[in-house]
């Protein structure tokens, strides 16, 4: 489901203690707020993270998403196969799986060729900067060792925490992990009943085990859908998340907008005002199906430089086999993607969105006084690509993916030509050097595509 993104501002105020408590108890009664309400309100500060906490995920630009469960032995979707769905707007759905038989599916799940270092060794091989794996879906079941409930991993034939093994291997490797979890349960008997606020302390109960027992987590992923803030108690949550794990980052999908938006199977538009992720699928399922279409090599390539020309981060999601090995399928195009980023990294890590705006064709990113130009389509019969001006000085240019490149610079106008022996069929990268930080440009936004 898309995901809105919208720009919200914290204003601080350098008031003395009395003085501010004064303030908001006037503002409150000049406003006929309760004083609790008002409260409440500076209590979503707890939301946000710091842009220092946010700079090792921005400049990553490219992670690794998996989603993986007993539901892989049937090779149905993930939580949505499920024959009962449950919740707000989901009261009357369901999906094609009847609920006795998906829910008893981990007694015969037992991934025994699940290696963590070797999920782990893809990802950093793929270039992917961080990883975010499912601890518990829509579906309920637990892929770590949860004192608060029998429908986990550890009660399954294979019998150990995935988790636990992942924290490792991911620490071992200097890979920072996330968590996605979701705060939808429609396995467990008081989620959104009469009894929902036992299911809040539950669902808590799980996120303190979580930021608990496995070491450093540098992202929660929530997945609440329709769920509101009061649903999942999420001021009260996020304080406890941020407690417990200082420094982590926190997505916007549990009632507030917290730390970074989440366009789903979608490229988020340009935005330079807040983080943004696209989680995207490798195929067609967030889990594994038999015989999925994957993404050509140059469908990823645009989506990674489409995310990073707006500013955006790519979560690129795989599914696991039952057996726990990702299908040879991904890993190969995940290699491929690695050994594009190997020659071009420069163009995507540690940029920054623009200053040309993306269009379907055409992408920039920024680094220092370094523009780099994205062409993934050239245009058909062109000979030349034309730019707006940008009030800084191009003092040269160079083809990344090899060749010759011509610029032509008048103040109002920018010309690109590239021989078509030197155009890249997968992404003609030109590095643009200014005369001053390509921070000082205003974002243009290109009238072709």
């Amino acid at each position: 489901m898309e995901m809105a993104i919208t720009n919200e501002h914290r204003l601080g105020l350098g008031l003395g203690w009395a003085f501010t408590a004064l303030l908001v108890a006037l503002l409150a009664l000049a406003l006929c707020v309760p004083l609790w309400a008002a409260t409440a309100v500076e209590d979503q500060s707890y939301s946000r993270a710091t842009p220092e906490q946010m700079k090792w995920w921005s400049e990553a630009r490219f992670g690794l998403f998996v989603h993986w469960g007993p539901i892989s032995l049937k090779g149905t979707e993930i939580g949505w196969s499920r024959g009962k769905y449950g919740g707000r707007g989901l009261e009357q759905g369901g999906g094609i799986i009847p609920v006795e038989e998906y829910d008893n599916l981990y007694k015969q799940f037992n991934p025994v060729k699940f290696d963590p270092d070797e999920w782990v060794r893809i990802a950093k091989a793929a270039g992917m900067k961080y990883l975010v794996f499912t601890t518990k879906h829509h579906d309920g079941f637990c892929e770590f060792d949860s004192k608060l409930t029998d429908y986990k991993i550890t009660n399954s034939p294979y019998g150990k925490d995935i988790v636990a093994q992942l924290a490792k291997a991911c620490y071992k490797a200097k890979l920072p992990l996330g968590f996605y979890y979701s705060p939808l349960d429609w396995h467990h008997p008081d989620y959104f009943t009469a009894n929902h606020a036992r299911y809040i302390e539950y669902m808590h109960g799980q996120l303190r085990e979580l930021c608990t027992n496995y070491g450093k987590i540098s992202i929660i992923w929530f997945d609440g859908l329709f769920s509101t803030a009061e649903d999942m108690d999420s001021p009260r949550m996020i304080k406890m998340i941020r407690e417990l794990q200082p420094g982590i980052l926190i997505n916007n999908r549990a009632g507030l907008p917290a730390d970074f938006g989440t366009p789903e199977q979608e490229i988020g538009g340009f935005d330079n005002t807040r983080p943004w992720e696209s989680c995207i699928t490798i195929g067609n399922r967030w889990s594994w199906k038999p015989n999925d279409n994957i993404q050509s090599l140059k469908e990823c390539i645009d989506t990674l430089a489409l995310c990073a020309g707006g500013d955006g981060n790519l979560l690129l999601n795989v599914g696991p086999m039952p057996d726990g090995r990702i299908e040879d399928r991904q890993v190969e195009r995940l290699k491929e993607i690695g050994a594009w980023l190997k020659k071009n990294g420069e163009s995507i890590y540690a940029t920054h969105g623009g200053p040309f705006m993306p269009t379907k064709n055409i992408a920039s990113t920024y680094k220092s006084k370094t523009v780099f130009l994205h062409i993934l389509k050239w245009p058909e019969g062109a000979d030349e690509i034309k730019l707006p001006g940008i009030g800084k000085k191009i003092v040269s240019a160079r083809l990344l993916t090899g060749g010759k490149v011509n610029v032509e610079q008048r103040a109002d106008c920018i010309q690109v030509m590239i021989k078509p022996e030197d155009r890249n069929a997968l992404d003609t990268i030109v590095a643009l050097k200014l005369d001053g930080p390509a921070s000082d440009i205003e974002p243009v936004r290109l009238t072709t595509d």
